[in-house]
């Protein structure tokens, strides 16, 4: 296996402590498992503000939850943003990475181009030789 490093792995070596962290944030807020959980944490919070018999630690409208919801959408907002600009980074490496790829390609293909028309001349020297070749002993 090859030491070499490609685009990805140098792009993750640059990225802060705190770009992964966002990274993560950023990543297990946009899941279905996170979705589901918070539904779940919500309709258990309502319902127990509801039902309570002894305690509403936040009764209807529920002032409390909405407070953490304003608070969870303050912090979510620009730590989705710091990961957007970070996939925007990765983008842009990916594509130089391609560029990089395409115009080694095109050296290649260049190169192997002018061996190939290298090798066609040599060819057809060789047969018109053996045509004059065989002109001059049909003649003889």
């Amino acid at each position: 296996m090859s030491n070499k490093k490609n685009w990805h792995d140098k792009h993750v070596e640059t990225l802060s402590f705190g770009s992964r962290l966002a990274d993560v944030v950023a990543s297990g807020m946009g899941s279905w498992k996170f979705i589901i959980v918070q539904t779940i944490l919500v309709i258990l919070w309502m319902g127990l503000n509801l039902l309570a018999f002894t305690h509403h630690w936040d009764v209807y409208p529920f002032i409390l939850l909405n407070l953490v919801f304003s608070t969870q959408a303050a912090y979510a907002a620009p730590i989705i943003m710091m990961a957007q600009n970070r996939q925007n980074d990765r983008d842009r490496a990916h594509a130089m990475a391609d560029y990089q790829t395409n115009v080694d390609a095109k050296l290649e293909i260049d190169a192997l181009t002018i061996k190939l028309n290298t090798i066609e001349v040599d060819k057809l020297d060789r047969i018109i030789k053996m045509l004059e070749d065989k002109k001059l002993t049909n003649y003889i």
